[in-house]
């Protein structure tokens, strides 16, 4: 690791344009509000729509058209061609190198790509180099949106390898030059002084994930339900998310052996990390479904219009994490009207009201059996009391519009752009 370290003090300690010296003599406040100079913002993604399987993915689709109300917004992703994107990929020759190693060319492209703007706004490990290399070449600011933290998800080593050493020292290495990091909770906040205690707190702010209630609200149809054969009229138990170590659905899967059998288990669980992980789910759900009845294990990433009716008929909606900055899927189960039972870790406990809006239990990496069966408990008594599942599902949804919109979220990124172009 000796030229990442020799990078790394280069990146931190060398830096000599500085933020205010890049200021551009663009239109002014043009038409989009008043914020100051900052008129063109290059936002850097690896996911973006309609390629989105992550939260991370969800957040940036659902902010950039807010934020284009406000300033204009230039999006450099991964994948395919978009009409209102620029899509960047590996380098030719690389299509077959390490996951990590594709990665970093893509983002050599991106920041190709992004001179011009004001501020560069990157997202996730995937583009927080593009965005750091932006701030160098350009010398333009560079604010980062923490949605997670690569030292904080060891087991994506099964994933890339030796390219997890390579995605912590790319994200250390922009986090500790970023002229701020938005985290997405006050949880997350603390975890990112945790992990980078060189980073100054002031410049470390708190904009939480939003939901839009016009995407996410409760519906009467069945029919994704009936083509699947759940059944709309028996108590159903639900999760959404991917098949990753961070989800925890191998504890929900262990946890569903003791939820209450009258109940319909479904899994909407897809793209997950590793061959291994996938088998490992495999092997799990077809042992539960010769424990019990009424298992379903959906394996592929649903439509929102799928996913609405999911949530929406759900008597519980579980998010068994084990690490999770904020947890937008807990904000989509609340906008649709239902109880959550959810780990209480990360940000989740600010989202999720430990019982107003549902139940919380305790994760704990060495009691795993204690957390697996505290999972089963919290889902068994809402199921044993409906009436309060549906008070605690009203209460989500009255939370979730009441507190966490796209709209906030925007106008408080665009106050943290005005923060960066304001240093001295």
């Amino acid at each position: 690791m000796v030229l990442p370290d020799v990078l790394l003090r280069v990146g931190v300690r060398c830096l000599t344009v500085h933020p205010g010296a890049a200021r551009r003599s663009g239109p002014g406040n043009g038409s989009r509000g008043d914020y100051g100079e900052v008129v063109r913002i290059g936002l850097l993604t690896r996911e973006y729509p309609p390629e989105v399987y992550g939260g991370a993915g969800v957040h940036v689709g659902f902010l950039v058209p807010r934020l284009r109300e406000l300033v204009e917004v230039d999006v450099h992703c991964f994948g395919g061609d978009r009409a209102d994107a620029t899509a960047h990929n590996a380098a030719a020759g690389l299509e077959h190198a390490n996951a990590a190693l594709r990665t970093l060319s893509a983002d050599l492209s991106m920041t190709a790509a992004v001179g011009g703007v004001d501020v560069v706004h990157s997202h996730t490990w995937y583009a927080n180099m593009a965005g750091h290399l932006s701030k160098l070449l350009h010398g333009i600011p560079h604010v980062i949106t923490a949605h997670s933290l690569e030292p904080r998800r060891p087991w994506k080593a099964e994933q890339l390898g030796g390219g997890y050493r390579l995605s912590c020292w790319a994200e250390r290495t922009a986090y500790l030059a970023a002229d701020a990091v938005i985290a997405v909770s006050d949880g997350m906040r603390r975890d990112v002084l945790t992990v980078y205690p060189e980073l100054d707190p002031a410049r470390v702010h708190v904009v939480r994930n939003g939901i839009d209630s016009t995407a996410y609200h409760p519906v009467s149809e069945v029919d994704a339900l009936v083509a699947h054969g759940v059944d709309p009229e028996r108590p159903t138990v639900v999760f959404v998310g991917r098949i990753t170590r961070q989800k925890g659905v191998a504890h929900l899967i262990a946890a569903a052996h003791r939820i209450d059998p009258a109940a319909q288990v479904v899994l909407c669980a897809g793209a997950p990390d590793t061959p291994e992980i996938a088998e490992e789910t495999r092997a799990a759900v077809a042992e539960l479904a010769a424990a019990r009845e009424g298992v379903f294990w959906i394996q592929r990433m649903l439509r929102t219009e799928e996913v609405r009716q999911f949530l929406s008929h759900a008597t519980v909606f579980v998010c068994p994490s084990v690490y999770e900055p904020l947890g937008i899927v807990n904000l989509e189960a609340m906008a649709c009207g239902t109880a959550v039972v959810a780990s209480d870790v990360g940000g989740i406990p600010e989202v999720v009201a430990d019982g107003e809006t549902g139940l919380l239990v305790h994760y704990d990496e060495a009691g795993t059996e204690e957390f697996r069966a505290g999972l089963a408990d919290a889902v068994n008594r809402l199921l044993a009391d409906p009436g309060r599942a549906a008070a605690m599902g009203v209460a989500g949804r009255q939370r979730a519009g009441r507190e966490f919109s796209w709209a906030s979220v925007a106008e408080q990124t665009v106050d943290v752009y005005r923060t960066v172009r304001e240093l001295p």
